[in-house]
């Protein structure tokens, strides 16, 4: 790689099901032969299922506090929400070098939890990005992340 990459992966909750952790032990392995790589998994709040719409924001705004607090001055933010630019994988493994050269290789990327993320972390992001039009749950949003990822920095190697 003639870059140096220093990448964190910022999420809200934590991964239970063993087929997500393998996947993405996978691929964080992969990862690491490239670049720096870190998981970073921020706690998620609960949220009733009769939640009303200010307590959600109440709840995003919680997240999005702990979200920030992860996010490294001077790294290069992406938030992946569904409403963010598309790219194909190609496209993905053009242009994502250049976003994380801007900051010196540093690139922070933010997974929310099942609400999405809030005001706060999308106004600190550099970019949106959205991989579909359709909703992941976000535990297989970031095994798919982790897959282009690992697809990147091998192009880069």
């Amino acid at each position: 790689m003639t870059d140096s990459y220093d990448i964190r992966l910022i999420c809200v909750g934590r991964i239970k099901e063993p087929f997500f952790r393998e996947g993405l032990d996978f691929y964080s392995k992969i990862i690491r032969r490239y670049a720096s790589f870190e998981i970073v998994e921020c706690t998620d709040e609960p949220t009733p299922d009769t939640a009303s719409a200010a307590e959600e924001d109440r709840i995003r705004a919680r997240e999005g506090e702990k979200i920030l607090r992860q996010v490294r001055d001077g790294a290069y933010v992406i938030a992946l929400c569904i409403d963010g630019d598309h790219h194909g994988t190609e496209e993905w493994k053009r242009i994502i070098p250049r976003l994380a050269g801007q900051k010196g290789g540093k690139l922070d990327l933010v997974i929310g939890g099942s609400l999405g993320l809030s005001p706060a972390v999308l106004k600190k992001a550099d970019k949106k990005l959205s991989f579909s039009g359709l909703t992941f749950p976000h535990q297989m949003m970031r095994l798919i992340l982790c897959q282009q990822l690992a697809e990147w920095v091998r192009d880069q190697a």
